[in-house]
C-alpha cells in the first residue's frame, strides 16, 4: 500500500538525532558536550548509568571504542532539551549488558523517540508502536 501525505513541522518543535556513524566524534568529551550545548553534569549522569567509567571522561574521544562512541551520541541526546528523539539504529556496537541499560533509562525517562532497529527485543521493550518496513526492490 502507497502512502502519501504531507509533513508539516511545528514552528517550535526541538529534535534531538543520533547518526549510525561515530566516527565524528574527536576531542575533548567535555568540550564536545559544551559545543552541544547541553548540561554536562546531566550528560555525564547518563553516561554513568551507561556504565560509562569515570577514566573515560579525561580521554580523548578517538580513543574510545565505537560502542563507548556509541554512548555518547546516546547520552548526548537524552541530555538535549527536545520533544522528538530521532535515533538511526541506536544499538549499532552494543552488546547485550549496555542495551539492557540503555532500555532502563529509556524506559525511566520515557522520552517520544522514533528509531530504527533491529534488535527485536528492544523494540519489544521499548516501543509502544511499531512500523514495519520492507523493501522489495533492489537498486
Amino acid at each position: 500500500m502507497d502512502y502519501k501525505g504531507n509533513i508539516e513541522r511545528g514552528s517550535d518543535l526541538k529534535t534531538s538525532y543520533i547518526p549510525q556513524d561515530t566516527t565524528s566524534l574527536r576531542g575533548n568529551l567535555r568540550s564536545f558536550i559544551q559545543s552541544q550545548k547541553v548540561d554536562v553534569t546531566l550528560c555525564k549522569t547518563i553516561l554513568r548509568k551507561l556504565d560509562f567509567s569515570r577514566a573515560l571522561f579525561d580521554l580523548t574521544m578517538e580513543n574510545y571504542s565505537d560502542r563507548q562512541k556509541k554512548k555518547v551520541l546516546i547520552a548526548m541526546s537524552l541530555s538535549k532539551p527536545a520533544h522528538l528523539f530521532i535515533w538511526d539504529e541506536p544499538l549499532n556496537y552494543i552488546d547485550v549488558m549496555s542495551r539492557v541499560q540503555i532500555e532502563e533509562v529509556l524506559l525511566d525517562m520515557q522520552p517520544t523517540l522514533v528509531f530504527v532497529e533491529h534488535d527485536k527485543r528492544f523494540v519489544d521493550t521499548v516501543a509502544t508502536r511499531t512500523i514495519a518496513l520492507s523493501c522489495t526492490e533492489i537498486y
